[in-house]
């Protein structure tokens, strides 16, 4: 259902406000690029920044503008099991494909209370679920066997796992199914998480590499493993680089080195990237051969 890269898209703004002229096209630019799903209003996307209107116009401007021509997979994470439900409703109304869900953070639930939490969402919406784990954000944890027991449930579908921990990839097939599909949220563990079992990423350097990450995922799935590797050891400073800095200001930056006239504006508290941090991005995009 959903494989390969997978940008979680930035939000374009201009004088503080969404720039959805320049959203619709760097869309269009993602899909011709040969990114293979796209996430609106992930981590990435500032998500936290927005309103929950903003929110709604940015992902059904991304489904208008995608059009069909690759899945959406819409941010629709809170800690409030409640303001979630409205989200998943927007995304649903607004023609999303799926709904890309964080573990509740700051709240810390325990293991019953993440595990009621998204089965009440399936209750809520037919928008297939991926869950994301992300516990250096969130501070919450999934436990695989939680994992486990809502893989039963029939719209959670897959995971977006930045734990960081590779030996959940082989822990949630075993758990989960080998149809449970399995998307890295690091970069820089791809090619270890797909040799796992993984089927594809939902990435920050495919903001600003598309058409590499791509062939990346294509060439490892498609039995090029030589051409994967080399492909990683291209793309790995710039892995590491979008991160030098709080994120996305290295990938703003980085964007608006590759796409001439990007605006790299960040809304508050983020921040422009260091003098430091935006030299580990120009290195790393001329490794790259980007620039």
């Amino acid at each position: 259902m959903f494989r390969g890269s997978i940008p979680a898209l930035v939000t374009p703004f201009r004088d503080e406000s969404f720039d959805e002229e320049a959203f619709r096209a760097f869309v269009d630019w993602q899909i011709d690029e040969g990114s293979q799903a796209l996430v609106p209003c992930g981590t990435t996307g500032e998500s936290a920044t927005l309103t929950a209107g903003e929110q709604a116009q940015v992902i059904r401007a991304c489904v208008e503008q995608t059009a069909g021509r690759v899945p959406v997979i819409a941010g629709c994470g809170s800690n409030s099991t409640a303001l979630v439900k409205q989200y998943m409703k927007a995304a649903e109304e607004a023609g999303a494909d799926a709904a890309l869900v964080v573990l509740p953070y700051y709240n810390r639930p325990n293991q019953e209370g993440i595990y009621a939490h998204f089965a009440a969402l399936t209750e809520a919406s037919i928008l297939p679920i991926i869950v994301y784990n992300v516990p250096s954000r969130t501070v919450t944890d999934i436990d695989p066997e939680t994992l486990g027991r809502l893989a039963r449930l029939p719209t959670i579908v897959g995971i977006k796992d930045a734990s960081g921990d590779m030996t959940r990839v082989t822990a949630h097939r075993a758990l989960c199914g080998q149809d449970f599909i399995q998307l890295s949220g690091n970069d820089d563990m791809a090619l270890a998480f797909l040799a796992m079992g993984g089927v594809g990423t939902i990435s920050v350097t495919a903001n600003v590499a598309p058409r590499l990450f791509a062939e990346f995922h294509n060439a490892y799935l498609g039995g090029e493993r030589e051409k994967a590797l080399a492909l990683q050891d291209r793309l790995f400073p710039l892995h590491k680089a979008l991160f030098s800095d709080a994120s996305p200001g290295p990938t703003k930056y980085a964007l608006s080195r590759v796409r001439p006239g990007f605006r790299a504006e960040l809304r508050l508290p983020m921040m422009p990237p260091s003098d430091a941090s935006r030299k580990v991005v120009d290195r790393a995009l001329e490794h790259a051969g980007l620039v």
